[in-house]
């Protein structure tokens, strides 16, 4: 389907909804001058017209990480990544609510009443293509529900509000939950079509789907052993084994490979400028459609390169996270906490050059380098991912966004394994060291990371993970090295949910960093020669040529004070319980209304008597 149409179809959607999701009061006999259930859903361009609202589950590129940890798809706020406003998640200072925070259902109704007139269309093959359709839909709607609140009740019809019995169901047991979604996702995987396409929904983007799901049910089964799951549940290993199976098999039948066009040096860096995701299709499975002409653009320029839009910057953690460019750790450099900005990013993993700014970039369709800008930055380590020409700063970026790509298949393939004590050198080739590859970097050895496992990645004082034991120790923190680093950035709440999966809430609560200063004066950010920032104490000195300038402890924040890291959320403690915070609250007035056949999740008080 050609953008144009996509976009008449998806503007014709609104008023067929808005008829179609209020049938609950309809007269038995059907009005001739409206669309109803009984007069819809009779062939293949009702149907796909219908399922068009269904993507609009998807995440897009609403700025929203200033306000939580699951951001857009081009932005995060947790520990990696920052902005002004921190999380609420991150700080531990969620509240309950009474309504919303993710606890809506119209998207699943939706399905729900296209699956429930499926029969009204006589074409067995279309029927059967679009059930597929909608049963992807459902269990992508349930994983994004059992993310956030665990048990949820299950509905595979719709309900009116005249259902009370339904309405006021509890919840069904997680288990119960995640058997539906196999069982719906492999029917998806068996009938969707097999031809490749970046806007719309295939088998290949089920396989994947399924793959990220159920490595996260696996590994969130294995740390988190405080939750009941149901009786007779399947344990732990039984979710990996699924993720490594069907990741597997997208691997050997997909044709999915890696984009590598521009080489080591510019390959993972054209997979976020490159407008159009048809022109990527090797590697991208599924990608948001945006395109100014007809007024669907997103903020990923006017976010990185505008004060007012949060500032957004990338952490210490993460940048000395990346290995040097010869494989050894940099970290292990005896210097490594103090070294300045640009000579840390020299001879690293050439990732990092093509995620931030550093010293070779230039802005897209310009000559001209352009160094980091603390201003529109808050750690100074300032994101390049998605950012385009400078035109599209303020007039709305268009460039398409990624949701699934084969690089993450590989990576959750890879971690499965592991995960399971299952992994071999063998299955590192095929998966994660084809990312590595792509950027020209060593592999990674198993037996060498498990014989010496990098003490950063467990290192408290600078969020490291807590839970990683065993014989296998070494090569899953590496596989989380890997993770972190390829999908920095992405993924509408990826990073999030990879530490609550891990059970690594505790993260949160180190401080961010950013550069480091040794102290006052002006600092050359990019190594062309010209002084591009002023760090003053009382007054500016004379003669000064830097075009920003900040006052130390007024307009820029030291860890030491007149040195140190960049620490803008210095006076910020944040707190991460436990006991509570690993699910999020069910809303008050949805356990009111239920009479309390609604549970509130461990730890959340919401002072109801039920």
């Amino acid at each position: 389907m050609s953008m144009k149409n996509f976009i008449k179809t998806i503007s014709c959607i609104g008023a067929a909804m808005l008829v179609l999701a209020s049938c609950d009061d309809m007269l038995d006999v059907s009005p001739r001058d409206r669309l109803t259930p009984d007069t819809f859903f009779k062939n293949e361009k009702e149907l796909r017209s219908f399922s068009m609202n269904f993507y609009g589950m998807l995440p897009g590129g609403g700025n929203d990480a200033s306000q939580s940890a699951i951001g857009s798809l081009y932005m995060e706020n947790t520990d990696l990544y920052i902005q002004m406003t921190i999380a609420p998640e991150v700080q531990g200072i969620r509240t309950i609510p009474s309504s919303g925070n993710g606890w809506s259902w119209g998207a699943l109704r939706n399905v729900n009443t296209m699956l429930d007139y499926l029969y009204q269309c006589p074409d067995e093959d279309v029927r059967i293509k679009y059930e597929a359709l909608a049963r992807f839909f459902r269990a992508y709607f349930y994983f994004e529900k059992v993310k956030r609140f665990g048990d949820v009740p299950w509905y595979d019809t719709q309900v009116g509000s005249k259902d009370e019995q339904q309405l006021n169901r509890p919840r069904d047991p997680r288990e119960f939950i995640m058997q539906k979604m196999i069982a719906d996702i492999d029917f998806a995987i068996e009938n969707l079509p097999a031809e490749k396409s970046v806007y719309e929904v295939t088998k290949w983007t089920a396989m994947a789907l399924k793959s990220r799901f159920c490595l996260f049910e696996g590994t969130f089964r294995k740390y988190h052993t405080e939750f009941d799951y149901g009786a007779g549940a399947n344990d732990w290993r039984w979710y990996l084994q699924q993720c490594a199976d069907v990741s597997r098999e997208f691997m050997n039948e997909s044709g999915y490979t890696l984009h590598t066009d521009g080489g080591v040096n510019e390959a993972y860096y054209r997979l976020f400028t490159t407008f159009n995701a048809t022109d990527l299709m090797d590697e991208v499975i599924l990608a948001r459609n945006f395109n100014r002409e007809y007024g669907v653009t997103h903020n990923c320029n006017y976010t990185m390169n505008i004060m007012s839009m949060g500032r957004p910057g990338m952490t210490r953690k993460l940048v000395a996270s990346y290995l040097m460019k010869n494989g050894s750790r940099f970290t292990d450099k005896t210097t490594w906490e103090t070294i300045t900005f640009p000579a840390e990013a020299t001879d690293r993993d050439p990732r990092l050059a093509q995620s931030i700014r550093t010293s070779t970039y230039h802005r897209i369709g310009e000559t001209a380098l352009t160094p980091p800008q603390l201003q529109f930055s808050i750690t100074g380590y300032h994101p390049s991912k998605y950012v385009t020409t400078k035109e599209q700063d303020s007039n709305g970026s268009d460039i398409d966004l990624i949701i699934f790509r084969s690089a993450e298949v590989l990576l959750n393939y890879a971690e499965a394994k592991a995960e399971m004590e299952d992994l071999t050198q063998t299955d590192l080739d095929l998966s994660l060291n084809k990312l590595r590859d792509r950027v020209g970097m060593p592999h990674l050895m198993m037996a060498t990371a498990n014989a010496n496992p990098d003490p950063f990645l467990t290192n408290v004082e600078w969020g490291g993970y807590r839970n990683v034991t065993g014989a296998n120790k070494g090569v899953i923190l590496e596989i989380r090295r890997e993770r972190a680093i390829e999908l920095c950035q992405e993924g509408a709440g990826l990073r999030y949910f990879d530490i609550m999966r891990w059970k690594e809430g505790k993260v949160f609560e180190q401080q961010k960093y950013g550069m480091y200063f040794p102290g006052p004066g002006e600092y050359d950010l990019n190594g062309d020669g010209a002084k591009d920032v002023l760090l003053y104490t009382s007054a500016k000195p004379a003669g000064a040529t830097a075009p920003v300038s900040f006052q130390l402890g007024v307009d820029i924040i030291l860890s030491e004070g007149t040195s140190g890291h960049v620490n803008p959320h210095k006076s910020t403690t944040c707190t991460w319980n436990e006991d509570r915070d690993y699910l999020y609250p069910i809303p008050t007035n949805e356990r009111s209304l239920t009479h309390g056949a609604l549970t509130q999740n461990p730890g959340w008080n919401d002072g109801l008597s039920f």
